[in-house]
């Protein structure tokens, strides 16, 4: 017969297997971690994209998995910088907390390898593009030089499209030739007939007229129809179906990029992939913009603000947003302004970061009828705890250089297919 002290032990000793036989396993890398991989890191963590490393495979990925576990725990990456609340958006890159918590468990098991037969199939990419197949791909005929040091101008370079006839495009990817020296590039659509860069030879390199760099600026200024905006981070433009944006016949497209020496003189040669709609789409986007060129940031003022308003001309459905900024950034938000000026606030983004610019994409487009007043709030950071700050002394203007600020929120909407930028922005009873 058991004494007292022998069956409490014993119990203990049981409690102990029970306990032990009912934690969880330890997530594999081809069962759990890979799905993970596919689904939200992928699309930058292979062979030429963004990302240093590629996260393809287990021996790709096994040595990063100590780095993987504390970016996941910071929600430093994926990045995604839309307070929650908003949106939601369609290509929120954001962790939901499982997978959080598999990546973790996973790296502090020893990051286990698992049975390759667990394994999903392997995403499908197109080499060298993250959109599908281009129809029709447009690359600057020679290497732009860069040199190591200094400031240059937006260049403009004309790309003749050659298209004989109209093209929806629902798909359109910029490919920096060397991403560490392109700042931002603009891809404009050029109707024929347009005089903007009237002067410019196609495929040369031009910069408009002026005495300084911000008047070359203003002069670079258009009503010309974006097709896409390329920035650090940024994913390519894909519009879901029925949406797309149009390029008539006769176009030319117009690279505007902004370059920043990386402290090696070195080249850039850009490319631009278009995959156009097999069918007319049932509302064309439109990307819209407003900005405020008009700020002065005081020295060391730590969350200036400045904003600008505006109303929309006819009715649009908003489909998203992409606020732009420069190193002083700090936050930016998209407001929707309405009666007694209440705001009813569209998207936050907190913190503003000037290496990873994303489009929020609304995963419910939002209908807006003309009239509808809208106000855009960008946030700057000119004191010394900015540690991205060029100089926390110095007074700061809208210009062209990342050293200076920039202050405009793009945003895309969805018309009429058979509306066009200049009949938009006439306001009924004015045509």
């Amino acid at each position: 017969m058991c004494s007292p002290r022998t069956l409490r032990l014993c119990e203990k000793f049981f409690v102990f297997l029970l306990c032990g036989s009912a934690l969880p396993a330890a997530p594999t890398f081809y069962h759990d971690v890979l799905p993970i991989l596919q689904k939200r890191c992928q699309e930058c963590h292979r062979p030429g994209e963004v990302a240093p490393m590629a996260f393809l495979t287990y021996r790709q990925t096994r040595p990063w998995a100590k780095a993987i576990r504390e970016s996941v725990l910071l929600k430093k990456m994926p990045p995604w910088f839309a307070e929650p609340g908003y949106g939601p958006f369609s290509n929120d890159r954001s962790l939901s907390q499982p997978e959080i918590d598999t990546l973790v468990h996973w790296a502090e098991s020893g990051a286990p390898e698992g049975n390759v037969k667990e394994s999903p199939p392997a995403r499908p990419w197109v080499n060298g593009w993250n959109i599908a197949a281009p129809d029709a791909v447009l690359t600057m005929p020679r290497p732009f030089p860069i040199p190591a040091s200094g400031e240059l101008d937006y260049q403009y370079i004309v790309l003749p499209g050659g298209f004989s006839e109209d093209q929806w495009v629902e798909a359109a990817e910029m490919r920096p030739g060397n991403r560490s020296v392109v700042h931002h590039a603009v891809v404009y659509v050029r109707e024929p007939g347009s005089t903007w860069l009237r002067d410019a030879k196609p495929g040369v390199p031009y910069v408009p007229p002026g005495q300084t760099p911000r008047e070359r600026l203003v002069a670079g200024i258009t009503t010309s129809e974006i097709l896409l905006v390329y920035s650090p981070g940024n994913v390519p433009e894909q519009w879901p179906p029925g949406l797309a944006k149009l390029i008539k016949a006769g176009s030319d497209l117009v690279l505007e990029t902004h370059y920043t020496p990386n402290g090696h003189a070195t080249s850039d040669r850009s490319k631009l992939g278009l995959v156009f709609a097999r069918t007319p789409p049932s509302q064309r986007v439109m990307t819209l913009q407003m900005g405020n060129d008009r700020f002065l940031i005081p020295p060391g003022h730590p969350h200036y603000a400045v904003s600008v308003r505006g109303t929309l001309p006819n009715d649009a459905t908003l489909l998203g947003y992409f606020p732009h900024m420069h190193l002083r950034g700090q936050s930016f938000e998209y407001n929707l302004v309405e009666r007694g000026s209440a705001r009813r606030p569209l998207l936050r983004v907190t913190p503003y970061n000037f290496y990873w610019q994303l489009f929020y994409r609304l995963a419910t487009p939002l209908p807006l009828k003309a009239g509808t007043e809208l106000e855009f709030v960008g946030y700057f950071d000119n004191s010394r705890r900015n540690p991205n700050n060029p100089d926390p002394e110095e007074a700061v203007r809208f210009g062209p250089q990342s050293r200076e600020e920039m202050m405009i929120g793009f945003f895309d909407v969805a018309v009429d297919p058979h509306m066009d930028k200049a009949a938009f922005f006439l306001r009924p009873g004015t045509q």
